[in-house]
């Protein structure tokens, strides 16, 4: 029976090639897309859920209260050894600590090969809370010695050139040869961990003493503890210990410290953490079930459509002895059918797409994911609910058809049934579509906003460029005069970082004025010379810039600083003794300068001071003449080098900088854009199919329109105008629905953009010209032929 239905599905099929082809096409689409995000969502899905006891595994986490909440993913460098010594909770606890940019010195055939390298420093207990074998499939990796490290395997072919490297060494920073002691797997893409090169905690203190030592004085973001509780731990009964640490260790702080306990299957999905905001996964599993939901309402728009073509083969069959069910099967037979060939050709555009997606996220996902049996499980289960789910509307009109009638031919279209369905079906395309082009302006606008609007100092055409750590306050000066001679150069200052870029950012805490107490509110360091302002074009709402020093004896705040102190002027700052950092930091406030984005658009403007240090400089920062840019850049590379020939020259530019802040933002952008686009195509797909049929059932009627007087214009507009009434009525439906989607997303930023009204009406009118092309090209062909032939059509 099964065999026979298919038999017949596929005749069908192929009487009707260009329904046919158009339903395949609009479901493949439609389940390409849906794969494609199958894996990625997968791919986000699997983070760190292969490590032994991975359900007892915790990162552990501080809200810091100051005068507002902020959340950071790491402890006070003290914290570790308090929870493993004072506390019977955890089997294990160990510090990773990540330090950026470090060079390698290697030596290879007689020659020094310099390596720039992200690298960790690991406590000892690190590798026995985590899964991250040895390449013999040891778990045992020590590095409890000093000077020692342990790489991963494609990190030992990168910089030696093979995985034969125990007991080769590389120099650290110029300064500390470190032994290799272990050869790691490479590690899983799905985890936290990004880096290639693990040494011996043991030498931090020579790199970041602060993260070294055992203290608890402040929090450093290079710095995450993780810990292996015991089995059955109440985690809020812990979290409620905790909250004696901070009375016992910072007592006289007002920034209060909270700290928790952030399981491991949390880290990758919350975003106060530093995770991905699990809202756009079910975004965009939310639009993978719309591409398939827009194929589907095609596939049963024009199979209730052909209804009335096939009343009198039903009308026959039913004559011959098929009940209801053995047609209502056989309709769902070809559409299993037509679904099959769908699939197949949507796996093709998946893995034709796939190298497309993985470029846009910087991913590695494979086609050879597609052969896991979760896969062929999510495969069988789409194919199996889309087949039915569009089948079995068609499939029970079709069955309900009246013989008599259908063999008389005294069927009309009434009588098919399914042309309310067909309108209601059609608004709920068009709203899908117009939802996502107004969503994908919006989105687009913010972004533009962000990237685009005044900051507060200017980003173009300024080149960052590092400098060594502890740098010599005379070699510093001396580069910066070379560098200043340069002809393309217009500015030269050393900073520890510029403004805008939230990878420098510092915050301490502040007092005012020779307060017996800090502030409530913490402030963000900026440490830059005398020409930090001219650089960064930042200016000055109140008093003068401060004079060259190598040491912090004036201060420069912006105004926001003044705003959390209640001042009515920033002249009121001027003058005032100001004190940070716990008393490290001592100056006059000298000046003010107006308020600049240090952060993204997701943060609001912090108060911030900037002074002179030299021993705090980490960045040279360069305005250029952007006429002269390679130039430029090639002179400022050889003066560097010449300044420190043991180090690896590199330079970014400062715009580009900022707007990798907004990098994950423009990534799903452009995901959005491409699937808004699909839906779209996806929908023409089914209007051309309906246009299609219903031109070719008023052929007549189009034929002696003209004949009567009608011109092209008359025969387009009598098509138009009904498909023009339904997306209306789905442009209401849709915007208030899209409006409130994306008045919850813009919640996320501090400074943001307006949703307008022509958003929505810019969505609107586009699908009201697509629509119009695609009824356009089918009307056309028949209105502009010869009258003679339309009213010969049966």
């Amino acid at each position: 029976m099964l065999r026979n239905y298919i038999r017949i599905a596929w005749r069908n099929l192929l009487k009707r090639k260009v329904f046919t082809a158009i339903n395949i096409l609009g479901l493949a689409i439609g389940f390409g897309s849906s794969i494609l995000i199958y894996l990625f969502l997968s791919y986000h899905l699997s983070f760190d859920n292969f490590h032994d006891n991975s359900d007892r595994i915790y990162r552990m986490v501080t809200e810091e209260m100051s005068d507002e909440i902020e959340y950071d993913a790491s402890v006070p460098p003290a914290f570790a050894k308090t929870f493993r010594e004072d506390y019977d909770y955890a089997e294990k606890v160990a510090k990773i600590v990540t330090r950026y940019g470090m060079v390698l010195d290697v030596e290879k055939n007689g020659k020094t090969n310099k390596f720039k390298e992200d690298v960790y420093f690991v406590e000892e207990d690190f590798f026995k809370i985590f899964n991250f074998p040895l390449l013999n499939n040891n778990n045992n990796v020590s590095l409890s010695a000093p000077n020692t490290a342990v790489i991963t395997e494609s990190g030992a072919n990168k910089i030696y050139g093979t995985v034969d490297v125990i007991g080769k060494t590389f120099v650290l920073e110029n300064d500390k040869t470190i032994e290799i002691t272990g050869i790691l797997k490479n590690i899983p893409e799905t985890t936290f961990l990004e880096n290639e090169v693990f040494i011996s905690f043991e030498n931090l203190v020579d790199f970041f003493e602060f993260a070294a030592n055992e203290s608890w004085g402040g929090i450093t973001s290079n710095l995450e503890c993780y810990a292996l509780l015991k089995p059955n731990q109440d985690i809020s009964s812990i979290e409620n210990v905790l909250l004696e640490l901070p009375k016992m260790h910072r007592p006289k702080s007002k920034n209060k410290h909270t700290y928790k306990l952030q399981p491991l299957s949390d880290m990758h999905f919350n975003p106060l953490y530093g995770g991905l905001d699990p809202v756009l996964l079910w975004v965009f599993a939310i639009i993978g079930l719309f591409l398939l939901t827009i194929a589907c309402i095609n596939f049963i728009n024009i199979s209730t459509a052909q209804a009335f073509y096939r009343s009198k083969e039903i009308g026959v069959r039913k004559v011959l002895g098929s009940f209801k069910q053995h047609l209502f099967w056989q309709f769902l037979s070809e559409t299993f059918v037509i679904s099959l060939f769908a699939i197949l050709l949507g796996i093709g555009l998946a893995i034709l797409f796939l190298p497309s997606l993985n470029s846009l996220f910087e991913l590695e996902l494979s086609w050879r994911s597609l052969l896991d049996y979760k896969f062929i499980g999510f495969l069988l289960l789409v194919l199996i609910t889309v087949s039915f789910l569009s089948g079995s509307y068609p499939g029970i009109l079709m069955s309900r058809i009246v013989p008599v009638l259908a063999l008389k031919g005294k069927l009309n279209h009434n009588d098919t049934g399914g042309t309310k369905t067909r309108k209601v079906l059609v608004v709920a395309q068009f709203a899908i579509s117009i939802t996502l082009i107004a969503a994908t302006l919006i989105i687009s606008r913010q972004i533009d906003y962000a990237v685009n609007t005044d900051l507060g100092f200017d980003k173009e055409s300024i080149v960052m460029v590092e400098i060594p750590a502890d740098l010599e306050n005379i070699k510093l000066n001396s580069l910066k005069e070379r560098l200043a001679e340069i002809p393309g150069v217009k500015n030269v200052t050393a900073c520890l970082g510029s403004p805008g870029a939230a990878d420098s950012n510092w915050g301490t805490n502040v007092k005012y004025n020779n307060r017996s107490e800090n502030e409530e509110f913490g402030i963000q360091v900026k440490v830059g010379d005398e020409n930090y302002l001219n650089t960064f074009d930042i200016p000055l709402v109140a008093g003068r810039n401060f004079f060259r020093a190598d040491t912090i004896t004036e201060v420069l705040v912006n105004e926001k600083f003044g705003e959390k102190l209640g001042l009515a002027s920033p002249e009121e700052l001027l003058g005032k003794p100001f004190e940070a950092n716990g008393g490290d930091v001592k100056g006059t406030i000298v000046g003010v300068v107006r308020n600049f984005h240090n952060a993204s658009f997701t943060e609001q403007i912090e108060p911030v001071f900037i002074a002179p240090r030299t021993d705090w400089y980490g960045e040279i920062a360069l305005k250029i003449n952007h006429q002269s840019t390679n130039l430029t850049l090639e002179q400022i590379g050889h003066e560097w080098s010449q300044a420190f020939p043991g180090y690896i020259y590199e330079h970014h530019f400062l715009d580009e900088r900022v707007a990798e802040q907004y990098q994950t933002e423009q990534r799903y952008l452009s995901l959005s854009k491409a699937f808004s686009g699909l839906a779209i195509l996806v929908g023409c797909l089914g209007l051309y199919g309906l246009i299609l049929f219903f031109v070719g059932q008023r052929t007549k009627e189009i034929g002696i329109r003209k004949v009567l007087g009608s011109n092209i214009t008359n025969i387009l507009a009598l098509f138009s105008v009904d498909f023009f009434k339904l997306i209306l009525v789905a442009g209401i439906l849709a915007t208030p629905i899209a409006w409130y989607l994306m008045e919850q997303w813009l919640q996320g930023y501090t400074y943001r953009t307006e949703i307008h009204w022509w958003f929505f009406a810019i969505a609107i009118v586009a699908i009201m010209v697509v629509t119009l092309i695609t009824i356009g090209y089918q009307t056309l062909k028949v209105a502009v032929s010869s009258p003679v032939k339309s009213l010969r059509t049966e």
